[in-house]
């Protein structure tokens, strides 16, 4: 049998939706819809409630001069976005199951806690996105929204439990109420069109860097680079594209990319058209008045008196309380995504949600307490300089791989564009680096300004960039160790070496737990067979579980405990009588524990068990033994569904 590098216990991105839509249509049309979604999906993280601050301070500082950033920082998310959708498609890897299988055990792992960061941080700002919305829209204090914010994501869960295509429709219904929105608010602004038309293009005229007017501007642009071009989206966009079902050949996977490819464009150039519009509307709204904005609430509260009408405000609210929520349910998929690359660990979904937004909502509930509502805008700040300090390490890897041939085969990176990809790499890792130290230099500026030493800003943010820029560095240099980069920390398994590896188990002590019920049949049926097949003992165990058996033992002489000890004896008597090795053994207490305590004494070797299959609130009522028992045996554990059958015997 040939050796294959595709293990067979391996999991595939997003595997409860992998391949589950169907591209094989026979018109044009029919097959560009089923492969438009994923880039939807991943756009929202471009008009996320971080990108609001940014646009909001471009605009009525600087008027239309910084649509041009916009427009660059679009385009490079656009070139970004169609490497990660590649690599998805070729290789059928997502980004952090790439790294995880080039990268060393010390780096993946240095990857993943990054990411993780991020995605919190991203997090961050949908939450205090949608804290805002709901105190605008319905005067609600911060404290309620931000208790609504955990229940949301019980919401979001259950869409998506529904599929990838209702998922997908649900975000897109979203994206639209924001753009429709945004073109209210331009209608009502009536901005100057040639102004916006000139901003698109940079200032060939400026004297400043960067073609700025000056370096207040240059600081805003990195800040809307930062804040627009999302890390996560990267790992997102690969795992996405994995659920269209594909033919695994070089046709079919080219027609993959380029319906990919006008997916991205499309979705892409929608969420511009959001932060050019957010942009536009602080221009002619504020700008040409005099007034600058760059608080959300304040923009609120502005633009119906700038605009003369009420409806801007209104239509505002909305935007970005559908901004927060469409964000909301993306970042629990990257989370999902990057857990199961990195580490190969699934947790449950719910859990893994309410984890990320336990981390987004306690720093903000500490903010809104103990230094007020005011200070979530400078914690909306920070939470994209985070998103910014982690950005070049999904950028640098995604490019390394999409220009690898024996990663990507003929679908490699054209030279053209690995130049402009690696551009668009210096230039993010260049203009995030300028805003990081900025920022630092802002925090240490502060800290002198309220009394604090700066020594304690520069002792704690100096070595953690430090640190960063040597692991950045060390992407480069460590796929080009062959004896490094061909080192897994996760070995494959090939379907060879598991065959070989394959040994019949023999067991001699088959235990099976009783109920005294008729559901104790199914359990039996599958005991017997296979105590027949391996010659073994059958162990019978039942706990007497009610009051008498707890406090008296063996010494218990009521109904319950009398009734059990003759059931047993009768299975007993029956199972000897079929030729068939049987003890039967009565223990006193609470079931769980009793039978994990007999399993190990009497030498039990595999253990049948009745599954009630209850749902979650029953599980949670009657209790749910099996999970507590596997969790702590290291033998095989049968849990056998209820059937219908009961249990006769002759006696």
């Amino acid at each position: 049998m040939a050796h294959t590098r595709s293990s067979l216990l391996e999991r595939k991105s997003l595997s409860e939706v992998h391949s589950t839509v169907t591209t094989d249509h026979s018109t044009f049309f029919k097959r560009l819809f089923a492969f438009a979604g994923p880039a939807y999906m991943v756009s929202v993280g471009y008009m996320d409630p971080g990108n609001w601050a940014t646009d909001l301070a471009g605009g009525s500082h600087f008027g239309y001069e910084l649509l041009w950033v916009l427009l660059l920082s679009n385009m490079m998310a656009i070139l970004l976005q169609t490497l990660s959708a590649r690599l998805g498609i070729v290789t059928g890897r997502d980004l952090a199951q790439a790294c995880s299988e080039t990268y060393s055990k010390t780096v993946t792992f240095c990857l993943w806690i990054l990411c993780e960061i991020a995605i919190a941080a991203c997090d961050l700002a949908e939450v205090i996105g949608t804290v805002i919305g709901l105190n605008l829209l319905f005067h609600m204090p911060f404290e309620i929204g931000l208790i609504i914010t955990i229940l949301d994501t019980f919401l979001l869960l259950f869409i998506q439990r529904l599929g990838i295509r209702k998922m997908e429709a649900f975000i897109l219904v979203l994206v639209m109420t924001v753009g429709l929105c945004f073109i209210i608010e331009i209608v009502l602004a009536q901005p100057h069109w040639a102004s916006v038309a000139t901003g698109l293009l940079p200032s060939l005229q400026s004297k400043s860097p960067f073609f700025f007017s000056s370096k207040d501007a240059l600081f805003i642009a990195i800040g809307i680079l930062g804040a627009t071009v999302m890390p996560h989206n990267l790992y997102l966009h690969s795992a996405l594209v994995q659920s269209r079902s594909v033919t695994n050949t070089v046709a079919g996977k080219k027609q993959a990319c380029r319906f990919n490819l006008f997916d991205s464009i499309v979705a892409l150039n929608a969420a511009f058209f959001v932060n050019a519009a957010i942009l536009v509307l602080a221009a002619s709204a504020f700008f040409t008045k005099g007034q600058v904005v760059s608080d959300l609430r304040d923009a609120h509260t502005l633009l119906p008196q700038f605009l003369g009408s009420s409806v801007a405000a209104t239509a505002f609210a909305i935007a970005l309380l559908c901004s927060g929520q469409s964000s909301t349910l993306t970042g629990t998929l990257a989370g999902q995504i990057t857990m199961e690359g990195f580490l190969h660990l699934r947790m449950r979904p719910w859990l893994r949600r309410l984890i990320t937004r336990s981390l987004a909502i306690v720093p903000a509930m500490i903010t809104v307490l103990f230094f007020g509502a005011a200070k979530l805008e400078n914690l909306l700040i920070l939470s994209q300089v985070v998103l910014s300090l982690q950005l070049p390490f999904a950028v640098v890897p995604l490019i390394q791989f999409t220009s690898d041939r024996r990663k990507m085969g003929e679908f490699a990176t054209k030279i053209w564009a690995k130049i402009l990809a690696w551009i668009t790499a210096i230039i993010i890792v260049g203009l995030n680096l300028m805003l990081v130290f900025n920022q630092i230099a802002d925090w240490t500026q502060s800290a002198a300004e309220a009394g604090y030493s700066p020594l304690l800003v520069t002792l704690t943010a100096w070595p953690i960039v430090a640190a960063c820029g040597f692991l950045l560095v060390w992407l480069f240099i460590e796929p080009s160790f062959s004896h490094i980069s061909a080192k897994r920390h996760r070995k494959l398994v090939t379907a060879a070496e598991t065959v070989v590896a394959l040994k019949k188990p023999l067991y001699k002590h088959i235990g099976v737990a009783l109920e005294n019920s008729h559901n104790d049949a199914k359990a039996l049926q599958h005991a017997i067979a296979l105590a027949k097949t391996h010659g073994a003992e059958i162990i019978l165990l039942h706990v007497v579980d009610g009051v008498g058996g707890q406090w008296y033992g063996e010494q218990s002489t009521d109904l319950e405990s009398t009734t059990d000890r003759q059931y047993m004896e009768e299975v007993r008597a029956f199972l000897t009588g079929e030729g068939i090795p049987t003890q039967s053994v009565l223990r006193y207490g609470k079931p769980t524990e009793q039978l994990i305590a007999a399993i190990s004494e009497l030498g039990i070797d595999f253990m049948v068990l009745h599954a009630h299959g209850h749902g979650p609130l029953l599980d949670l009522i009657l209790g749910h033994t099996i999970d507590k028992i596997r969790h702590k045996v290291k033998i095989p554990v049968l849990a056998v569904r209820e059937g219908n059958e009961k249990l006769t015997m002759d006696n």
